[in-house]
């Protein structure tokens, strides 16, 4: 059977399924449940530093997108770090910890951009007996108007220099968490990479607002009659998150930056894609707020069962392995060639591959009087968009032209003429084109 035992940075924990910082980790009640559900770890609610305390908003802290069904497809969260004394947080830490020794426990922290206030806040963080830190550079919204978090992950030259106080003043392992609200994420990953961090986190939020109520006229959630922009999660978030992850997996400065992914893990299958990509492990958020804590068992029983089909013995066995398939555009073999194939049997005439392809794509789907859909294979250039729209599983397909076979649509033979972009006649540079 499958180990899911990882070992990430020397942290070791029974499964690669952490829970990220955000309400569900905000004190010792939550975190205990979360281990008796099954987590692999905890990164503790955003430490801050003593002083004016931090105030949440008594109102609604969160605006909502669903799907069609209701289902959530994100979350936009107005929430602070942890409005709780830094005291009482550490005293839970600690006792939580000593409770559970074989589950990673890690905090994480975001105070001013000034070396005196991390030399104070790391012993006092070091003595709960944490496994490591988490540098929060990423919160969108609140903490940037005061200076910090993304207000300093977005200038690469400030990751470094706090990455370089937190590796002088503490010994454990430092993880950078990135925000996403950035051009080029592999900027501040390379500076957290110069400054000596062990790991780099991602993504965190994404700024948004997620809806306007035309009543009050003030974006959700309303607070008082005015609303804010917030920090977007959930399914929603992953295409962009399994991105970023892969950026940095495969950028020659940060290649073999361990990788801790974020941004919309509802399923084992979600986890597996991020850590094919390069991730070591992955924090959970919003599936834990929205189906509870046990969803975990669901994970752990998936990626379990998935790694034994596979002939997987550990995690590290499928670490990475679709990074080096991640490349750009021009290196793309323009000798493949598929043909969108429906399946009549399975159709249920709804001819919704029909309208999209005839009103938005290429008239490559033709219809009978009797509403029989056919594909056009001289008019078909293999967007697929047909397959994604058509609301029976494989009941649309495309299928490989071999080497040999003529593409009806271009009359050229298959023979391994184009193999990239760089011969490619389109490409003004290239031999074919002159």
């Amino acid at each position: 059977m499958a180990d899911l035992t990882t070992n990430f940075l020397g942290i070791t924990s029974p499964n690669p399924f952490w829970l990220a910082s955000a309400p569900p980790t905000d004190k010792e009640y939550n975190v205990r449940r979360a281990f008796e559900a099954g987590w692999g770890g905890v990164v503790w609610k955003t430490l801050g530093m003593e002083g004016p305390p931090v105030v949440n908003v008594s109102g609604p802290r969160y605006g909502a997108i669903w799907g069609a069904d209701r289902r959530l497809l994100g979350l936009n969260n107005i929430e602070l770090i942890t409005d709780r004394p830094l005291q009482t947080n550490l005293d839970e830490m600690t006792r939580v910890k000593k409770d559970y020794p074989d589950r990673a426990l890690i905090a994480s922290i975001m105070v001013p951009c000034e070396e005196q206030a991390w030399k104070d806040i790391l012993p006092r963080v070091m003595e709960t007996g944490c496994d490591g830190i988490e540098l929060n550079f990423g919160c969108p919204h609140g903490m940037a108007e005061r200076g910090m978090g993304s207000a300093v992950g977005q200038v690469p030259e400030y990751i470094q220099m706090v990455t370089e106080w937190c590796k002088k003043y503490y010994d454990k392992p430092v993880i950078v968490k990135l925000t996403p609200n950035i051009t080029d994420v592999r900027y501040p990953a390379r500076a957290a990479n110069a400054g000596g961090a062990d790991a780099v986190s991602l993504i965190n939020t994404i700024n948004s607002i997620t809806s306007v109520d035309l009543d009050m006229m003030a974006p959700q959630p309303t607070i008082g009659g005015k609303g804010t922009h917030g920090g977007y999660c959930g399914p929603a978030v992953k295409p962009i998150a399994m991105n970023m992850v892969a950026e940095i997996a495969r950028d020659p400065e940060t290649r073999g930056l361990p990788i801790s992914a974020i941004g919309g893990i509802t399923t084992w299958r979600d986890a597996a894609e991020f850590m094919a990509l390069g991730a070591g492990n992955v924090q959970v958020c919003t599936a834990a707020m929205t189906y509870g804590f046990k969803i975990v068992q669901e994970m752990i029983s998936g990626l379990s069962q998935w790694m034994d089909e596979k002939g997987y013995e550990s995690t590290a066995d499928f670490i990475g392995m679709a990074a080096p398939n991640v490349t750009d555009w021009q290196y793309l073999d323009l000798n493949y060639v598929t043909k969108a194939k429906i399946d009549e049997d399975a159709c249920i005439k709804c001819g919704r591959c029909y309208a999209a392809c005839e009103d938005t794509s290429h008239q490559a789907i033709a219809m009978s009087e009797d509403r029989v859909f056919t594909v056009k294979d001289d008019e078909c250039v293999a967007c697929n968009l047909c397959v994604n729209v058509c609301p029976v599983e494989d009941c649309i397909t495309m299928v490989e032209l071999q080497p040999g076979d003529t593409d009806e649509r271009t009359g050229r033979v298959l023979d391994g003429e184009y193999a990239n972009w760089t011969t490619h006649p389109n490409n003004p540079s290239s031999t074919a084109a002159e």
